[in-house]
């Protein structure tokens, strides 16, 4: 027995060992769950060819939008974890959607398998340049002397800025008034009209407008000053303590996906995100990048998960 045993211990190892170094012999899907356009779109078309020319074979972007990015990563979920149907998404889909809506058809600290997290971008607080609010002081001085009254916009409720609102009201003991659009552009566009207060914008939205003078820049939701706005002082260093919050842009796949064609890509990810043509052109977007192992993302997501989860329940947060 101990003799069968063995063999077949080393026929499964040599089975596995032969699948991950035949890989990929056939295109490979990188499915983004959010329609074309967007950052997690631009970051699975970027890093593509680069696959490519790293590990051989067709690498596909295809688009499924549809709830918040649940559609698409359930239909990852379903695919056999053969690594040809891979994940690029933001943190949506795997820390916010699962606490905000019923039956999203997976469960994400289960169901996939974590390869990286590729890039982050920390959130700005932006005002109308026309403000008498200055300050990140004159903000909480503002939401203390008028509870409920400055009002804050998002690109929808439990959208990421939507979240970072609420949590930096929890940590800062205010209270704002949220006013949920329809998408991002509605929202900026009332922003810079002065319909709305204030917002917490993703650094590569807001930075044309700051430096268009359209906006300004009080703080960042990092915990180190961005490069590309380093005179803008964190939220952190101003004394606000547990707001950092980070957009992020990551690659999964199927639970039970081969060890040795996890690490390929994380590997390939990895040397995408550091070619000197990419990497310059992800800083100048305001992307910092990651490029995490497969064991440091999985600890990451559990946190986030568990993070984003407490946000939402102390807010009584819905996706109505």
């Amino acid at each position: 027995m101990k003799r069968l045993l063995t063999v077949l211990a080393i026929g499964l190892s040599l089975a596995g060992g032969a699948h991950a170094q035949g890989w990929p012999a056939k295109p490979v899907t990188l499915l983004v769950p959010f329609p074309p356009g967007g950052s997690t779109d631009l970051i699975a078309r970027t890093l593509a060819p680069k696959l490519q020319e790293k590990l051989g074979g067709t690498f596909i972007v295809q688009n499924q939008g549809g709830a918040g990015g649940t559609v698409g990563t359930a239909a990852i979920k379903r695919a056999a974890p053969d690594g040809y149907n891979l994940l690029v998404t933001s943190l949506g889909p795997l820390v916010i959607g699962p606490h905000l809506l019923k039956a999203v058809g997976y469960e994400a600290l289960k169901d996939l398998d974590y390869i990286t997290v590729a890039v982050q971008a920390p959130n700005v607080l932006c005002v109308p340049t026309a403000s008498k609010l200055r300050t990140l002081a004159d903000v909480l001085a503002h939401l203390k002397a008028e509870p409920g009254k400055m009002s804050f916009a998002s690109s929808g409720n439990g959208s990421s800025d939507h979240l970072t609102a609420e949590l930096f009201w929890q940590v800062t003991a205010t209270s704002g008034l949220h006013i949920p659009y329809k998408g991002g552009g509605p929202a900026m566009s009332d922003l810079l009209g002065g319909q709305v207060d204030a917002a917490f914008i993703n650094i590569n939205t807001a930075l044309p407008q700051i430096k268009a003078g359209k906006l300004r820049a009080v703080a960042t939701s990092s915990l180190k000053r961005s490069p590309l706005l380093p005179e803008v002082p964190t939220l952190d260093e101003q004394g606000v303590k547990g707001a950092d919050v980070q957009s992020w842009q990551a690659f999964a796949g199927p639970k039970g996906l081969p060890a040795d064609i996890r690490n390929k890509l994380r590997d390939a990810v990895v040397a995408g995100l550091n070619d000197p043509v990419i990497k310059a052109k992800l800083l100048e977007l305001g992307f910092e990048i990651v490029g995490n192992t497969p064991e440091q993302f999985t600890a990451f997501q559990a946190a986030e998960f568990a993070r984003w989860k407490k946000v939402i329940e102390v807010g009584k947060i819905t996706a109505d």
